[in-house]
């Protein structure tokens, strides 16, 4: 069964949170955040998000998805790991 939406959202927020910004979640760290802008999300940090999604969801991201438009906030990459997953599916 597909993971719903809200707890791909929970998982990576934990994640990010505790591995990009030392456990700090505030306040400000929302779906909406822009963590490309914020610096949250660098070329290593992404990378390592990436390698955690393999292992979390099963979900492979192809390259042609490794895109500034899709992990922009975390909205952009819940919604582009439940298309993948539904694609693997």
């Amino acid at each position: 069964m597909a993971p719903s939406a809200q707890e791909i959202y929970t998982e990576l927020r934990a994640y990010i949170a505790e591995n990009f910004l030392d456990g700090k979640e505030n306040g400000e760290f929302t779906r909406d955040t822009p963590l490309l802008e914020w610096g949250v999300l660098n070329s290593m940090n992404t990378a390592v998000l990436i390698s955690h999604i393999r292992e979390r969801f099963g979900v492979e991201i192809p390259p042609s998805h490794i895109t500034g438009k899709r992990f922009r906030n975390l909205h952009s990459i819940t919604e582009m790991v439940r298309e993948l997953y539904v694609q693997a599916a």
